[in-house]
């Protein structure tokens, strides 16, 4: 891993918007998002849109009236890691902002964010969305959980960067393989997956208040099964879990914690099941975890 010396440079920023469906939301958001761009002291270089196979009018909405705009398309729907990874891949930028298409960022948003990269040990670092703090991570029950920090005025450690308004560094992006889109597709817990993995090499991840950005959450997830999505949200947490905690102790609590939520909740078999399914991958990316970690689970989780 780099040294967590200061380097003075100016950093380019790529910005990457996934987008499935989401012509109303492109329409009304992404003229904010240009006018951003324009600032220059939020160092956007690029835009890119990477549709992951929509079939509204996005295509059309993006080539006729933001011709400005990179447009990189899915024949099919693959997913939001895929989609970022997709994005990070075409983009050039020493920055990646990663941003919703629900997300509407203030003129000088990044003047305040940009600065921290300077600081080698940074991984990334999580825009201010109006209402929300940094995020917290606990380890209870057998599980980890996640909870909002206040709204303080001050820079402060995150647990995650949101992959949906956070601003990430394209070296150490590259080191870790960027999101696990085989793992975790279509949604969910990647963004957590990835910063939980840098925090692990001794990465850090920030909270920046000054970067303001509004996000309405309006996203398209929305248009999928309640139900579904659910499935998916608690399937990835324990794949999650499974790949990237190495603790004895913490393990031997999530065993029994898996145990004491099926005699409560018997249904819960079926999200065991399901992640049961992609056991192998989990094991198989556990494997570099464990290898390449200097942090200890117990580390990360004592700081929140």
């Amino acid at each position: 891993m780099t040294k967590g010396k200061i380097k003075q440079e100016n950093f380019s920023v790529s910005v990457v918007i996934p987008n499935l469906n989401g012509e109303k939301l492109i329409e009304k958001n992404l003229p904010l998002v240009i006018s951003a761009s324009k600032n220059p002291k939020n160092g956007i270089a690029e835009i890119i849109i990477v549709d992951d196979g929509s079939w509204d009018g996005s295509i059309n909405l993006i080539k006729t009236k933001f011709p400005e705009v990179k447009l990189i398309r899915h024949k099919i729907n693959r997913g939001f890691s895929a989609a970022v990874n997709t994005g990070f891949r075409s983009s050039k930028g020493d920055l990646i902002l990663l941003l919703n298409t629900d997300v509407i960022p203030e003129h000088g948003f990044l003047e305040s964010v940009i600065p921290h990269f300077g600081n080698l040990k940074i991984f990334a670092v999580s825009l201010h969305e109006r209402g929300y703090g940094y995020a917290k991570g606990a380890f209870a029950e057998g599980y980890i959980q996640l909870a909002q920090g206040e709204e303080i005025d001050a820079t402060h450690e995150s647990f995650y960067v949101s992959g949906g308004s956070g601003v990430f560094r394209r070296t150490h992006w590259v080191e870790l393989g960027g999101m696990d889109e085989k793992l975790l597709s279509p949604f969910y817990w990647e963004d957590i997956d990835i910063c939980y993995r840098a925090a692990k090499r001794g990465y850090l991840n920030l909270w920046e208040p000054k970067g303001i950005v509004v996000h309405k959450h309006e996203s398209t997830i929305s248009k999928f099964p309640k139900e579904y999505v659910g499935r998916v949200r608690e399937r990835n947490q324990l794949l999650m879990l499974w790949k990237n905690i190495h603790s004895p102790a913490l393990i031997r609590k999530h065993i029994a914690g898996v145990l004491a939520r099926l005699v409560r909740h018997p249904g819960y078999i079926r999200i065991v099941i399901m992640a049961f399914g992609r056991l192998g991958i989990a094991l198989q990316r556990r494997k570099r975890e464990i290898r390449e970690s200097k942090v200890s689970d117990e580390a990360i989780f004592t700081k929140f």
